[in-house]
């Protein structure tokens, strides 16, 4: 069965349109095209099943576009999601009406602020509006602050705290949103924790969280400055923890710990602590014995050759700072790995995950409690 007369010379018309993208609401039966004009439509009128239908208006529209009425390769998914499909290819792919094309186009490294602006028209949705906002082009662009706005609004829809994490971790960026919405976020942070792990990555040093530095700090900033002067990124990281901004970044993180949602808000906050004290790592493969990574700080700072040299400098050249070097490096090491063997025997979510970490958790809030001059 044929396309109807009607149907063949609404889409061939269309289709010898400058168009920048094409999309189709299968529901309706309608086919959308957009171009420097605006938006056409172009209704349907099937003579044989809806689906069957709208398979032989797919292989139209790819033989006009790409010369062959196969369309996109479906089987490609996983690849395309890793960003390889080909830059030369990306405004074709948005003409085929094919929701899988579009989300090559989202994910590729081509990505420009223009294509975005035609695959939202194409596909808007949460999750390509996360992907374009991983792109500083976008970021940039004129879409920067419109897909910001759409995952603002979608927000309270969002189910997954994972998915909530990097909503916010992406709008946060420099430019998407104003001091006003920032601090709601923060607000809406307090109730629901996965809020503050999307500030913890981004904002690391610009939290709305009220701090004082260290009670040593003082003591010990003469010290650490000197070391800094020399370019020392361990010096620089510890006196970046106890100031204020760090002392900020602690009791959110050790707040996030208390009482996180799941698995995922958990491995997100490892994240976010492990890439904060990189500077400080002592330099061990990953760890996922929390009783090993222990030692490891500990032996480290009685034997501080075995550390690298910035780190070394640190705890010879400022022996006052030793406990809470020790601590910055138990910190350090406390990444995913260490909820791995967990997380790999259970599916636990709240109060039941939150106590089947405790191995994980007690040591994290001892040495949080001691950098923030707790303990």
């Amino acid at each position: 069965m044929e396309l109807s007369n009607e149907d063949a010379l609404r889409l061939n018309v269309l289709l010898n349109q400058d168009l920048q993208a094409i999309r189709i609401d299968e529901s309706k039966m309608i086919v959308y095209g957009l171009s420097d004009k605006g938006e056409a439509t172009v209704s349907l009128n099937p003579n044989c099943r809806d689906e069957q239908y709208l398979k032989q208006v797919k292989e139209l529209i790819s033989t006009q576009v790409l010369g062959s009425p196969g369309g996109y390769p479906v089987f490609l998914r996983r690849w395309t999601r890793m960003g390889q499909t080909k830059d030369k290819s990306l405004d074709k792919l948005l003409q085929l009406g094919e929701s899988e094309a579009v989300v090559a186009v989202v994910h590729a490294e081509g990505l420009t602020d223009d294509l975005a602006r035609r695959a939202w028209w194409a596909m808007p949705c949460s999750e390509n509006a996360r992907c374009m906002l991983r792109r500083e082009t976008v970021v940039q662009g004129e879409m920067g602050p419109v897909l910001a706005e759409f995952l603002l609004e979608f927000l309270p829809f969002e189910e997954e705290p994972r998915d909530i994490v990097e909503s916010v971790r992406l709008v946060l960026q420099p430019g998407l949103i104003d001091e006003a919405t920032k601090q709601d976020l923060w607000a809406k942070g307090q109730r629901k924790n996965a809020y503050l792990v999307g500030f913890l990555k981004t904002l690391p040093d610009a939290l709305p969280e009220p701090a004082t530095p260290h009670p040593e700090f003082e003591t010990l900033q003469p010290a650490l400055d000197a070391l800094i002067e020399q370019g020392n990124p361990a010096a620089r990281q510890l006196r970046r923890t106890l100031d204020t901004p760090g002392q900020a970044f602690l009791k959110t993180a050790s707040q996030v710990m208390k009482k996180p949602a799941n698995q995922d808000v958990v491995v997100a906050l490892l994240e976010a602590m492990e890439e904060y004290f990189a500077p400080l790592h002592p330099g061990c493969e990953p760890c996922r014995e929390v009783d090993t990574l222990l030692e490891t700080a500990r032996r480290c700072c009685e034997e501080p050759q075995q550390l690298p040299a910035p780190a070394r400098e640190v705890i010879e050249q400022v022996p006052e700072s030793r406990e809470l070097a020790e601590s910055a490096l138990v910190l350090a090491q406390m990444g995913v790995p260490v909820v791995n063997p967990i997380f790999a025997a259970t599916d636990s979510v709240g109060s039941v995950m939150r106590r089947k970490i405790e191995p994980v958790s007690i040591p994290f809030f001892e040495h949080a409690g001691r950098l923030l001059g707790e303990s």
